[in-house]
């Protein structure tokens, strides 16, 4: 074999895919590295009727899940759904013609994946200034810097279902608002 500038490369055999079956157990003819958990279940609940999984904060703990499954599984306005001391996940679903509410962290950066439906973002420096005006659907992810004000509006029929992550967390552990009004209650 021809090696460039006669320099022969070690090839390194890392476990890059790891084929995983949603339903525990382990799928015939694979070998697993002994590190490798096949019997705990990856699904909550009935494993046959494809329910999905429990939404609750598993936070602090290791975890693995479906994001997108879960993020169109959820009903409610927001759902913390992993809580750490660095990092926290939520599921948000949005109303046709609702937004997530125009706000600001500014300390908290914050990652937005739309899973289902479509909208549009707004952010800007100020309140009153939203000059950043993009359009969303299935697949966008949307970056929100620190000290911006932002805001995402439902422009769809069916509700726009998405997750974000802030970091550092931004909602209590436990954070469950099953819908908006509530939210805007709990604010008060």
């Amino acid at each position: 074999m021809y090696y460039p500038y006669g320099y022969q490369f070690q090839q390194y055999h890392y476990p890059t895919h790891i084929p995983v079956n949603p339903y525990g157990g382990t799928p015939g003819n694979v070998n697993y590295p002994m590190w490798v958990n096949t019997t705990a279940p990856y699904w909550q609940g009935d494993s046959s009727s494809h329910q999905g999984v429990i939404l609750k904060d598993y936070g602090k703990n290791p975890f693995v899940i479906n994001i997108e499954e879960a993020a169109r599984q959820n009903q409610t306005y927001r759902t913390a759904l992993w809580t750490g001391n660095h990092l926290q996940l939520t599921l948000m679903s949005i109303n046709p013609g609702e937004d997530v509410g125009l706000e600001v962290h500014p300390h908290v950066d914050q990652f937005i994946r739309i899973e289902q439906g479509q909208g549009i973002t707004q952010m800007g420096k100020t309140k009153d200034n939203l000059n950043f005006n993009r359009m969303v659907f299935d697949g966008s992810a949307i970056f929100v810097p620190a000290g911006t004000w932002h805001n995402v509006t439902n422009t769809g029929q069916t509700p726009l279902k998405l997750y974000t992550i802030y970091a550092p967390p931004n909602h209590p552990f436990g954070t469950v608002e099953p819908t908006k009004a509530s939210h805007e209650e709990h604010r008060k």
